[in-house]
């Protein structure tokens, strides 16, 4: 059993939705044979909270255009692992040191992955979210940072 045609186009809906506030690392693993409640897992990283609260508020937002609601969301009050279950789809984003830290890729490496496409893959510069440690804020492509 691999995941339905319908995970598979809300895992690239959310993965498009992530990719565009600059989520990095953006993978999508069918998890349908390993687990009965949900197909795939879509999991992305942000480089701090901030940038962290975009991405879940992005995927949330564009899935809800789509007729999709979230059954559960953790996590999102400490934005370091917010786990958003959306039924087939279940997105993960984490901080990108807990995820060197839990290395979910590792713990699910038997489950296939599913092809994303390019824009959909993440990337891009994380300093627009990143937070200065003075405490100060400052625009983006802002010198001083």
């Amino acid at each position: 059993m691999t995941a339905t045609e319908r995970a598979t186009e809300l895992a690239i809906i959310a993965a498009r939705a992530a990719s565009s506030v600059k989520a990095q690392e953006i993978i999508a693993l069918d998890v349908s044979e390993q687990l009965v409640l949900t197909d795939v897992f879509l999991i992305a990283s942000g480089a701090s909270e901030r940038q962290v609260s975009a991405i879940v508020d992005a995927v949330e937002e564009q899935l809800f255009k789509e007729g999709v609601k979230p059954i559960r969301r953790e996590g999102k009050a400490q934005a370091r692992w917010v786990l958003i279950d959306f039924g087939d789809v279940v997105v993960h984003v984490q901080h990108a040191e807990d995820r060197t830290y839990y290395a979910l890729e590792r713990l699910w490496k038997d489950c296939p992955p599913i092809d994303l496409p390019e824009d959909a893959q993440g990337g891009g510069d994380t300093g627009e979210y990143s937070d200065p440690d003075d405490g100060a804020i400052y625009l983006a492509g802002d010198s001083r940072r």
